[in-house]
């Protein structure tokens, strides 16, 4: 006998729980906890992304515009985006290429330049990076307080700010003076930010600055606000001469409403792009992308170049490929880009 109540006694104990486990279930006999795969599952929130976009100086339209641009996709999409200050274009591509940003602001000529190896990247070609989009047009400003400075060959012997040592500006600033047979020798160059350049004109430290950034910049339109700014035009002859020696500079006109300014300018301009490291992925692309044309117009009222916001314009780079996320985009739109 207390062999048998030994032997009944574990298979009781197994029974009971068995009926406990019973009570987890309905009455169908499937278990009421979700199984990987079901409606609860596939219910849960896409992951989210974070990436960086390396914009420029808090007082230029890069950080301005991108500001807007990561904060309507942030708000809009899984993939969220937090816009930095950064020296500006060949900062952003340095920072992609340590995989610090994942996404930049990039003027056109440089970003070629960094594929090529060449002036600011000499020697040390960097092309881990494809077009995502062409948003606007910078304009070559030649700002100054001086009203007897009316051509960019009066700036021979003057004071003359020409960007950050090695930038974008410094480039597009030599490109000018040399259309006009002169050199960095030939003028008094300091080398500051937008920011710096401005403060420098207001302080009487210099007599003109370039600045190449997308109309109105807000460091000039600070300073119009307070003074008569001047901005120099580049004659015809001069902008074909620019563009034959560098083609990507296209012919543009700034109004003189932009600036209250006498009279319209002449000058050139290139393309601000943004691009994105090759290892981002491509709906994250398609995210930034799709969002920021989908809402051209609540973008457009929140800052002034989303009113330049063009498709046509926007695949317009043959020279970089576009990454994968953006060629989807506008291949929905009919529109076929390089890829790499």
């Amino acid at each position: 006998m207390g062999k048998t109540l030994k032997l009944i006694t574990p298979i009781l104990i197994i029974a009971l729980l068995l009926a406990g486990c019973a009570k987890g279930s309905d009455n169908s006999g499937t278990s009421s906890t979700p199984a990987a795969g079901t409606a609860k599952a596939e219910s849960a929130p896409a992951k989210s992304t974070e990436l960086k976009f390396g914009t420029g100086g808090d007082q230029g339209t890069y950080y301005g515009f991108g500001n807007v641009l990561a904060q309507r996709v942030t708000s809009s999409t899984p993939t969220k985006v937090t816009a930095v200050t950064s020296g500006g274009s060949q900062d952003n591509i340095e920072q992609l290429d340590m995989n610090f940003y994942q996404l930049g602001f990039v003027q056109s000529d440089v970003m070629s330049y960094a594929y090529q190896g060449i002036n600011l990247f000499q020697d040390f070609p960097v092309n881990n990076f494809s077009t995502v989009a062409a948003l606007y047009m910078e304009q070559v400003q030649i700002v100054t307080l001086d009203p007897e400075i009316k051509t960019v060959g009066d700036l021979k012997g003057k004071t003359v700010s020409i960007g950050s040592a090695g930038s974008g500006v410094y480039y597009n600033a030599i490109d000018c003076l040399k259309a006009y047979g002169l050199t960095e020798n030939d003028i008094k160059p300091t080398y500051q930010s937008f920011g710096d350049s401005v403060d420098s004109l207001q302080d009487g430290k210099i007599d003109a600055a370039f600045v190449v950034a997308g109309a109105p910049t807000v460091a000039v339109s600070t300073l119009a606000s307070t003074q008569d700014v001047h901005l120099v035009s580049i004659d015809q002859e001069h902008i074909e001469a620019l563009i034959e020696a560098s083609p990507y500079y296209s012919p543009y006109t700034i109004d003189a409403s932009v600036y209250g300014t006498d009279e319209d300018c002449q000058t050139v301009a290139v393309l601000a792009v943004v691009i994105a490291r090759d290892d981002v992925s491509e709906d994250d692309v398609y995210n930034f992308v799709s969002t920021i044309f989908e809402n051209k117009d609540a973008i457009a009222a929140s800052h002034d170049k989303g009113n330049e916001l063009d498709l046509t314009f926007a695949s317009s780079i043959t020279n970089i490929p576009y990454h994968p996320g953006a060629a989807k985009y506008f291949a929905e739109k009919g529109i076929t880009v390089p890829v790499k």
